[in-house]
């Protein structure tokens, strides 16, 4: 009996799936055309430039969000140029050797330092070498908060404890109190995989989301917090019912910022993948395909890389499955089961 019910279970939702499961792709685009941390338009030309040898149109991007205060697209921009240069920083020499104090080319320098650093092994005795190019980049213009987002990452890396942190995350919201960039390296700080636990990055995450605005990106830090959990296996099986409903409130306040912005817009997107991420892992599949579709073909490396290390693969994957889940538990019927697909 328990066989045969299990066979009749098996074959109902193989005939949802055959039945739901093309019209659950659209809006999905095609595996090929999802393109992995592809670069926003305004920042190409500047790549394009790079790639030449040419720093020009970097400085030139940077420096207008220096002098425009525009901290978020300045870091963003700044990410992208950096792992640009991990490969090809010939560009970035040519900048320096022009113009050596300049506060853009810098920070560069000193993010770039970092990163590499970062990606070795000894990556503990490196970052305390590049200490003076972070100092020098703060320097440089002491109204940007992007360099503080270096030391927060620096502090954490070489060990420094919770009373140099303070003071570093003090400097960087005397900048700007709600830059997205500082706050998760402070996050990352307090994480329980560093130096301070799953409650502390629920605390932080809270209070810094509930302060901000509603269309900011700090909305996304307590899905950050919850994700953390959830890839703390250990700390995911021992989660009390206060820990889940903090997990499903972050996703919920996530699902809120993501809404505010257009289907297939790059600068949510990592947000929105970090969002289907959490929502996949606590059974929320329709929610987590909705997110999907708002992804379009911006996929990004945050979180999928943490999986595996095919993280387009890692993408592609988590949407099929999201996608066969919601098929497969779709009634015959067409109606939505009794108590929709969120669940504990």
């Amino acid at each position: 009996m328990v066989c045969t019910m299990a066979f009749l279970r098996a074959l109902l939702s193989s005939a949802r799936t055959f039945r739901y499961g093309p019209g659950l792709s659209a809006g999905l685009p095609a595996d090929d055309a999802v393109l992995l941390d592809a670069p926003d338009e305004w920042l190409s030309p500047a790549l394009v430039a790079a790639a030449l040898g040419e720093y020009e149109p970097a400085a030139k991007l940077l420096a207008t969000t220096r002098d425009a205060a525009d901290w978020e697209t300045r870091d963003r921009a700044l990410a992208r140029l950096v792992a640009f240069a991990r490969g090809r920083d010939g560009w970035l020499t040519g900048w320096l050797a022009a113009a050596p104090r300049d506060p853009d080319a810098l920070l560069v320098k000193a993010a770039l330092a970092v990163r590499r650093a970062w990606e070795s092994p000894a990556h503990s005795e490196l970052l305390r070498e590049v200490g003076p190019l972070i100092t020098a980049a703060t320097e440089a213009d002491p109204r940007d908060p992007v360099p503080w987002r270096l030391a927060l990452d620096h502090a954490r890396g070489t060990h420094a404890p919770h009373t140099v942190f303070e003071s570093l995350w003090e400097q960087a919201v005397r900048r700007c109190t709600h830059h997205y960039g500082t706050h998760v390296s402070a996050l990352r700080y307090l994480s329980a995989e560093w130096y301070g636990s799953h409650r502390e990055c629920f605390d932080f995450a809270e209070r810094a989301a509930e302060d901000a605005a509603r269309d900011s990106l700090v909305q996304a830090l307590p899905v950050r917090a919850a994700f953390a959990l959830l890839r703390d296996e250990k700390a995911a099986a021992r989660a009390n019912s206060v820990q889940v409903d903090r997990v499903d409130a972050a996703a919920d306040l996530a699902i809120g910022l993501s809404a505010g912005f257009p289907a297939g817009d790059p600068w949510p997107a990592e947000v929105r993948n970090l969002l289907a991420y959490v929502l996949a892992a606590r059974g929320r599949s329709a929610e987590a395909l909705e997110q999907f579709r708002l992804i379009g073909t911006c996929a990004t490396s945050f979180p999928w890389a943490s999986v595996t290390g095919d993280t387009l693969g890692a993408f592609l994957d988590a949407r099929a499955d999201v996608r066969l889940r919601v098929a497969s538990s779709t009634p015959l019927c067409g109606r939505p089961e009794r108590g929709g697909l969120r669940g504990h």
